[in-house]
């Protein structure tokens, strides 16, 4: 069985051969990459490394493959199935940097993200002073700078200068793709920052509007032509949009300013053949998951355990819905009883299926290298009852 056979057949509630899925959630906190270093994991998944530029011409950081190499070797090394991790960037964030401001104790600076921010000498605090969206006037003026980045930097040509070297080797199977992109309530916070971002529901939802009409548009585009080439085992549209409270926007605020362009975008994906499609959350988002369903979402990642997101009691109440994640990280840290006793938590949905275990975030900088092989191991022998109550 090849890793995308066997991903796809984890994922979608099948009766498993032997086991299923062994996979990470997210790519290594360079902190803890740089602690397992010195307790022997090799110097060629030291940080500096694994997210070193591989690559000179400036497409690669937004057509992004930038670690779809070095992260699914180092994943290989630690016995992990081979994944490759792609995503697309619009470009907002090619500003020329610039000094607006300087004295002896600070600078005020234009960012490559088109913020403007003050950077204290002597201290490690910034202070954000204006973002790149405050107002319809600032958006038009970036939408019209950026459509021309689109040309050039993410051109057809481009696009499969990119991707085509990947092709054959992930329809032969030899890795799965896991494929990101930011969603409608991440990016309009992006551009204009939390606080903004939350009044302009009540006070510009017309300004929200127009900048996911656009982010929709530049999507259906590029990644419909992406999608030819290689079509990803699983999406994940990035959408860090609760904490451990709830969410930041309510139900009905959810479907108008994103569930409605999910609508549009997932039917093309779906028709392109992506075959599982995630939302990467943070927080406590439990009261938004009709919304996200009837959008069209299929699963989430990584299922915030330290929010309060419990997967058992979530699979109770949506039986068909998959997950990737949901292992408490800070777990592997305390040690191999508390390993041990997670995944006898998590058991009952393990044997259920459609769910590949993984850390609900990155893994910690405090946790030792051999506490983390332990869980690799834990993780492999749990996998052999994937499926086993369908």
């Amino acid at each position: 069985m090849t890793s995308r056979e066997r991903e796809y057949q984890t994922l979608n509630f099948y009766k498993m051969e032997g086991r299923g899925s062994v996979e990470e959630t997210f790519f290594p906190w360079d902190m803890t990459l740089d602690r397992w270093v010195k307790e022997g994991l090799p110097e060629e998944f030291a940080s500096a490394n694994l997210y070193k530029n591989h690559f000179e011409d400036l497409e690669h950081h937004f057509l992004w493959d930038n670690i779809a190499d070095s992260c699914k070797n180092y994943e290989k090394h630690l016995g992990f199935d081979e994944v490759k991790r792609f995503g697309f960037y619009i470009p907002f964030n090619l500003f020329k940097e610039e000094v607006l401001e300087e004295t002896d104790e600070y600078e005020i600076k234009l960012c490559s993200d088109g913020w403007q921010r003050k950077f204290f000498k002597n201290s490690s605090l910034v202070h954000e002073i204006r973002p790149a969206v405050e107002n319809m006037e600032d958006w038009l003026k970036l939408k019209s700078i950026v459509e021309k980045k689109l040309e050039s930097i993410c051109s057809s040509t481009k696009i499969k200068k990119v991707f085509t070297p990947y092709k054959s080797d992930h329809q032969k199977g030899e890795f799965t793709v896991r494929f990101r992109f930011s969603g409608f309530f991440w990016k309009p916070r992006d551009l204009m920052g939390i606080e903004q971002h939350m009044i302009a529901f009540f006070e510009q939802p017309e300004l929200l509007h127009a900048i996911n009409e656009f982010v929709l548009d530049t999507y259906i585009k590029i990644l419909s032509q992406v999608f030819d080439i290689i079509t990803p085992d699983v999406v994940l549209i990035c959408e860090d949009l609760s904490g451990a409270n709830g969410p930041m926007l309510s139900p009905d605020q959810f479907d108008e300013f994103v569930g409605a362009y999910y609508k549009k975008l997932i039917p093309l994906m779906k028709e392109k053949g992506v075959r599982n499609i995630f939302v990467d959350t943070d927080g406590d988002f439990t009261v938004l998951i009709p919304n996200f369903i009837h959008a069209g979402v299929e699963g989430f990642l990584p299922m915030d355990v330290n929010a309060g997101m419990d997967i058992v009691k979530v699979r109770k109440a949506y039986p068909k819905l998959k997950f990737i994640g949901a292992y408490n990280k800070l777990c592997i840290a305390r040690g191999k009883e508390s390993i041990d006793k997670e995944f006898e938590r998590l058991m009952p949905v393990i044997r259920q299926g459609g769910y590949i275990p993984g850390c609900d975030h990155q893994v910690a900088p405090s946790t030792p290298l051999e506490n983390y092989e332990y869980y690799i191991k834990k993780l492999k022998e749990s996998m052999k009852f994937c499926g086993k109550d369908i």
